[in-house]
């Protein structure tokens, strides 16, 4: 069912490019973007697409929801990661927050961004697919440049494919590394750049990564995305494919993304 949008839209930004290019889509097609950043990594660049950008950490609950009733927004986006590290690196929590903390059975990433969407639905907010304004940048089936993957790598593609889908649907991670049919390493709380760079010091030479959706996937928050700086970190740990779910994961900057793997030889696939 297609949703009207409307012309004020919020984005709460955490970390990476992904919020800069949905600010820059949003506003390109004549949105106004008000920007909540939870992150340093990304702010002087939303400042260029965005009418304002406040700075909260992720726990100031209250503060995010107050300024986004102020600013009048009922509609908003979840993009870039927002996950317990990015909690940790700026504690700042208010009674909303500490709650929330102590009522809670699990804190993975899905229980905390529910607990959030809950919070603004209260103010009649709605949290919408984060894909709306960013559809250009989902990965099609295919590989993606000129770099064709073994039969050897493809038999490990399969099988990585399953043990992914595993640790999605126990809300864990959703990136592992493997090496002739050999788990390396499964992604946790540290993210999928240093999942591989752990798993590729393990597998010394010529493992491969795999990045799916969660099988329950909410289309709300942490749609599964790559892009340049990791391959960059696999062509440092020597690590020769990464195949991601087709349809599923957004490709930030596919191009640059495309021609560094064509360069070093890293075959770059959708299944």
């Amino acid at each position: 069912m297609s949703i009207e949008l409307e012309n004020k839209q919020g984005l709460i930004a955490g970390n990476g490019q992904l919020p800069v290019h949905l600010a820059k889509n949003a506003k390109e097609n004549g949105f106004e973007v008000i920007a909540i950043s939870l992150s340093d990594d990304n702010k002087k660049e939303l400042r260029k697409y965005c009418s304002k950008v406040y700075d909260f950490a992720p726990g100031e609950v209250q503060k995010i929801k107050d300024t986004l009733c102020n600013e009048g927004i009922k509609q908003l986006t979840f993009i870039g990661k927002v996950s317990k590290s990015l909690v940790v690196k700026r504690p700042k929590f208010d009674s909303l927050a500490v709650e929330f903390l102590k009522q809670a059975k699990r804190l993975n990433d899905d229980a905390i961004m529910l607990f959030l969407v809950d919070e603004l639905a209260k103010i009649g907010i709605t949290v919408l697919d984060q894909t709306i304004f960013i559809k250009n940048l989902m990965v099609p089936r295919g590989v993606l440049g000129k770099i064709q993957p073994t039969e050897a790598q493809l038999s490990d593609v399969e099988y990585g494919y399953k043990i992914a889908k595993e640790m999605g649907n126990l809300d864990i991670g959703q990136s592992v590394v493997i090496k002739d049919r050999m788990i390396m390493a499964i992604e946790a709380i540290e993210g999928t750049d240093k999942c591989i760079k752990r798993g590729c010091k393990l597998g010394k030479k010529d493992a491969i990564v795999v990045k799916v959706a969660k099988p329950q996937q909410d289309k709300r928050f942490d749609i599964p995305a790559f892009g340049l700086n990791t391959l960059k970190m696999m062509n440092k740990y020597n690590a020769k494919l990464i195949a991601v779910e087709a349809n599923e994961t957004i490709l930030v900057d596919q191009k640059k993304t495309i021609e560094y793997a064509d360069k070093n030889n890293i075959v770059v696939m959708a299944v």
